[in-house]
């Protein structure tokens, strides 16, 4: 199973580290979609994806120039942080970059925060007044909307043709 074409802009775009975790991650949804399981959440499948659009996030902020190369690739950068449209006051706010890039503007802003926070903040914390246990075609759903996403981003931000 192949989400990504192979000869896409955006595969061609993608480190090879990024590669691997989403080819990773479609042989899982793979073995798991011919395996049948009937397990009570399928939640581990988003992992591999949203650590791949993580990372597609860090280079594209990082091409875009609105990260330096040391935070890039430092140990303190927060997506979760630096993407969140609440902190746009903070001094080094991506999402206020976004907003104000040309050919990007705050649709694409606000849709790759959505997609963070459905990703990954809404899969891996645990809430205890909000348990969230996903069905294999909802974390399907949330896989391709992350690669959707990274597509979009591409595509909008023409950092491919750079």
């Amino acid at each position: 199973m192949q989400l990504i074409d192979r000869n896409s802009s955006l595969w061609s775009y993608l480190t090879d580290d990024l590669k691997g975790l989403i080819s990773d991650g479609e042989i899982l949804l793979e073995q798991n979609n011919q395996a049948q399981n009937n397990l009570t959440d399928y939640s581990y499948l988003v992992f591999l994806f949203s650590k791949a659009y993580e990372g597609f996030l860090k280079k594209l902020f990082l091409d875009l120039k609105f990260i330096r190369e040391d935070e890039y690739y430092g140990d303190d950068i927060r997506i979760g942080r630096i993407l969140n449209p609440r902190f746009l006051d903070e001094h080094e706010n991506v999402f206020k970059k976004l907003v104000s890039n040309e050919g990007t503007g705050e649709q694409l802003a606000a849709h790759l925060w959505e997609l963070w926070k459905l990703g990954r903040n809404q899969v891996f914390h645990y809430f205890p007044h909000n348990f969230r246990r996903l069905s294999y075609q909802e974390a399907f759903d949330i896989i391709r909307d992350l690669i959707g996403g990274m597509e979009d981003a591409t595509r909008l931000t023409y950092i491919v043709s750079k």
